[in-house]
């Protein structure tokens, strides 16, 4: 089934959907960096950061799934932003976003080797890369189908793992599964439960808020779905309540299971999985192959994070091109719907930084890693931003609310609240770099930024565009 527009296939179910968004955004987040988040602001801290900046994802996920309803299309936000901002606001935000979504299929693919050491440490680590590369090329070559099922299938494992996790969990905690572990004491840490007052917690906002990052898949697998108007809307209420639920409970129960001051929470790391709180958890239960078990569903989690990278970053530049805003070859379709060369660039650039770690060039792939670090960030931005402009638009132009697919709720508090909290985790990636003048700090923190802003200030000069008055905001 094609698209009458555009010749993309829309083959993605509404189960792929949901779990592309689901997979999109539980990862190491999760698996590794939890356990960081609980020993920084202790385990009540923890839980109020994650729960702050998942209802912030919420109305994130209302605002795009009211536009992904509207007008689905597979360049989702920054099409968005094009259309109900300025033309130069979705331009920069495509080309930050395809960036990123590249330079972070890079960084999966070097974890794939440095996690896959675990079982075999004798074998060099890029050959582990090398495959899971070629891996994730090939499924996102053959059709956008193969794509859905892979992710769906791969984010399950994800999935089952932590449903087993909390059975685990629950179960040791009322004693069911022997253990000697002080459950009061391990959730009253600190000052009933806080460590590091308010400032903790507002850092651990930055970890949660990288935890969150993939929920906007959802906008762009719309443009690939049967039936966008049924699949985004159940998917995002879906979603939203399992990420919640797996975090929150997640992190309840290694607050319960595990003293915050426990050094292996901080030591916690792709190359030091045996210290995963999950693995810490599993193993005080006497699951004895916790720590292989572990290694093997964050393998593949990255594995499905990479996959997800590809597609997002390869359907972010065919809907640049589609638009005339990049080489029109990468607009070009295979006759099963698939962008190839966008796919081919994308897998270049890929390949290119993790070479570049590979062989030797440690600093330049620091660099790019950090280029590409806030760019989800400056996407939920620009996702609040066009939402607002969309429905003042809708309004101003004499239109029923009533007629819209899908309306997002508490409008316009939702999209103000994220936008503020958006902008308010930028700021506060490393304020102390500013304060102390540490410039080379405050470079490498923040080069995603310039990097937004260089693209859309050009755009600026060379197309003199402007901010699209509400009554001339396209809406057919």
């Amino acid at each position: 089934m094609a698209d009458e527009n555009n010749g993309i296939k829309r083959n993605l179910k509404t189960r792929h959907v949901s779990m592309i968004a689901l997979g999109g955004s539980i990862g190491t987040g999760l698996f590794v960096a939890s356990g960081a988040s609980i020993a920084q602001a202790g385990p009540m801290g923890a839980i109020v950061a994650y729960i702050a900046i998942g209802i912030m994802v919420y109305f994130l996920m209302t605002s795009l799934g009211e536009m992904a309803t509207y007008s689905p299309t597979s360049g989702s936000f920054a099409d968005y932003a094009s259309k109900y901002v300025d033309p130069a606001l979705g331009f920069a935000l495509g080309w930050n976003y395809w960036f990123n979504w590249a330079i972070t299929l890079a960084v999966d693919i070097v974890a794939v080797g440095l996690v896959s050491q675990f079982w075999f440490p004798n074998v060099p680590s890029w050959i582990f890369s090398a495959v899971a590369l070629l891996l994730v090329f090939l499924i996102n070559l053959f059709s956008v189908g193969v794509f859905g099922e892979a992710e769906y299938w791969l984010s399950m494992v994800k999935v089952v793992t932590i449903v087993a996790f909390l059975i685990v969990g629950v179960m040791t905690i009322f004693g069911i599964i022997h253990s000697d572990v002080n459950v009061i004491k391990n959730l009253s840490a600190g000052n009933h439960g806080f460590v590091g007052g308010w400032q903790a917690v507002l850092s651990v906002f930055v970890v949660a808020g990288f935890s969150f990052q993939g929920t906007e898949l959802i906008g762009i697998t719309a443009g690939e779905a049967k039936d966008p108007s049924k699949a985004v809307p159940k998917a995002i209420h879906q979603v939203f309540w399992r990420i919640l639920l797996f975090y929150i409970c997640s992190i309840f129960v290694i607050s319960a299971l595990v003293y915050y001051k426990n050094p292996d929470l901080l030591s916690a790391s792709t190359q030091n999985i045996s210290v995963s709180p999950f693995t810490i958890v599993f193993e005080n239960a006497g699951i004895a192959f916790a720590a292989s078990l572990m290694n093997a569903v964050i393998l593949t989690s990255i594995i499905s994070a990479a996959n997800s990278g590809s597609y997002a970053s390869t359907r972010m530049l065919y809907a640049l091109a589609h638009k005339g805003e990049a080489p029109k070859i990468f607009a070009k379709l295979s006759t099963r719907g698939v962008p190839v060369a966008a796919l081919v660039l994308t897998s270049m650039v890929g390949l290119f930084a993790f070479l570049s770690n590979l062989k030797g060039g440690s600093v330049a792939y620091t660099w790019l890693v950090n280029a590409s670090g806030l760019t989800g960030f400056i996407a939920w931005v620009g996702i609040a931003v066009s939402h607002f402009r969309f429905r003042r638009a809708y309004v101003a132009q004499g239109r029923d609310l009533n007629q819209l697919k899908y309306r997002a709720k508490w409008f316009p508090f939702g999209p103000i609240f994220a936008f503020v909290v958006s902008i308010g985790v930028i700021i506060g990636q490393d304020p102390q770099s500013f304060t102390s003048f540490d410039f080379e700090k405050i470079a490498i923190t923040y080069l995603s930024v310039p990097l937004f802003i260089i693209p859309y200030v050009g755009y600026k000069l060379v197309k003199h565009s402007k901010v699209i008055k509400l009554k001339d905001v396209d809406l057919d």
